[in-house]
């Protein structure tokens, strides 16, 4: 069988087959901890449920335009205007199967054969293989003094005559840092000089601690949305635990949202209108849950960051946003795949290896669960990895003993 050499070389999503071998698991009887889900636990906003749940009365499910329904782009354009302070035309903004869909057609728009790409690490899984799959070159930059923030200088260093793009994410899965106002604006300045797409991936955006508020990048640009060269990725499946829904979209100039018009025609014609309905009802419904559940999520951040210090011998950066961190596990083990296989098989905890996302030695562990997950799967990996915590533990209702040290 020959099959496709570039469709060969596209590494499988390692969340997704964490996702699946925990399943497996479970299916087993096994009493799984899921610390690598992306995804936190609440409930979707009942305005998204009942939005939906009349379109779907109705019957009348049919195809929608491919760039969106025009009342959730009005939606969108009104959730651009008050949280970018940017004024947007309905033909600047497109609506996808979720925000991973409108980066791949940006990239696809955008992108000539061996274009590069900027990426900077640690990043988000996709993004490399997403660059590949449009036949670009993935460049990734690596802070060089160990943080998870890359200097502006570091970046200048890698661009060449084919930099096309960089993506920017930020508070940043998987570490759960925010890039400070002064790097942004020199990174905006750069881009609309050098003619380079800067692309903001704003999923987490309002999901930040400390009373802190990201400054949009549309603040360091004079240029209208038509002239700049920011292009923002945004969608409801974070911000409003809407995951399964997968409704994104991206906000352009016109040409780029034609263009990826005309991709996502030929390839899934439109996105769900009962979705798109939920979207709207989500966006247009009280703002409230989204706040909840930034509070809920800081409260399990403090929780994670008190557990782990007990930890000996891990280092872990406070995550400023998301829900997700990036702890260093390096005095225990180099090989975060194998670490990361150990720990479910051992103790049946899923975690996400740091070199998926560009960061060796290190694991995402996601604190979008509950507080009992939390606390009960860092206890496991303590008890797995520590020679100083107890020999015994009980995971659901069996007695481990650890015979490994």
């Amino acid at each position: 069988m020959t099959l496709s050499t570039l469709a060969n070389s596209i590494a499988e999503s390692p969340t997704i087959r964490l996702n699946e071998e925990a399943r497996l698991l479970r299916e087993r009887g096994e009493a799984v901890i899921h610390l690598g889900i992306g995804e936190p636990k609440n409930r979707a906003p009942m305005t998204a449920i009942l939005a939906a749940a009349s379109k779907l009365s109705t019957g009348e499910i049919k195809y929608s335009p491919t760039d969106g329904l025009p009342s959730l782009k009005k939606a969108i354009i009104r959730y651009t205007e008050e949280n970018y302070d940017k004024v947007v035309a309905p033909e600047n903004v497109i609506v996808s199967a979720g925000a991973k869909q409108s980066i791949y057609n940006i990239l696809y728009t955008i992108l000539n054969p061996q274009d590069e790409v900027l990426i900077l690490a640690p990043y988000w899984v996709s993004y490399p293989e997403m660059v590949k799959m449009c036949y670009g070159v993935p460049v990734v930059v690596t802070p060089e003094d160990g943080t998870f923030y890359p200097r502006f200088e570091d970046i200048e260093r890698k661009v060449t005559s084919s930099t096309k793009a960089i993506i920017i994410n930020s508070p940043n899965n998987p570490s759960g840092v925010i890039f400070g106002d002064e790097f942004l604006a020199k990174i905006v300045d750069f881009c609309e000089r050098k003619g380079i797409y800067m692309i903001m991936d704003d999923i987490y955006h309002k999901l930040v601690f400390d009373g802190r508020h990201p400054t949009p990048a549309y603040k360091f640009t004079t240029k209208d949305v038509e002239n700049t060269k920011i292009i923002v990725v945004n969608g409801v499946a974070k911000l409003y635990g809407m995951t399964g829904f997968r409704i994104g979209w991206a906000v352009a100039n016109r040409q780029i949202v034609r263009v990826m018009t005309n991709v996502q025609s030929q390839v899934t014609t439109c996105t769900s209108p009962f979705l798109q309905t939920a979207a709207e009802g989500a966006l247009t419904g009280l703002q409230s849950i989204v706040e909840n559940l930034r509070l809920a999520i800081q409260n399990n951040r403090d929780v994670m960051m008190q557990e782990l210090k007990s930890f000996t011998g891990i280092k872990c950066v406070k995550p400023e946003g998301t829900f997700y961190c990036l702890p260093d596990f390096r005095a225990y083990k180099s090989d975060s795949v194998a670490l990361s296989d150990f720990l479910l098989k051992r103790a049946f905890v899923v975690t996400v290896p740091g070199k998926e996302f560009g960061i060796e030695g290190h694991l995402r562990l996601s604190f979008a669960g509950s507080v009992k997950d939390v606390t009960e799967g860092i206890a496991r990996i303590k008890w797995a990895l520590d020679p100083n915590s107890p020999n015994e533990i009980y995971i659901g209702d069996k007695k481990m003993i650890r015979d490994w040290m």
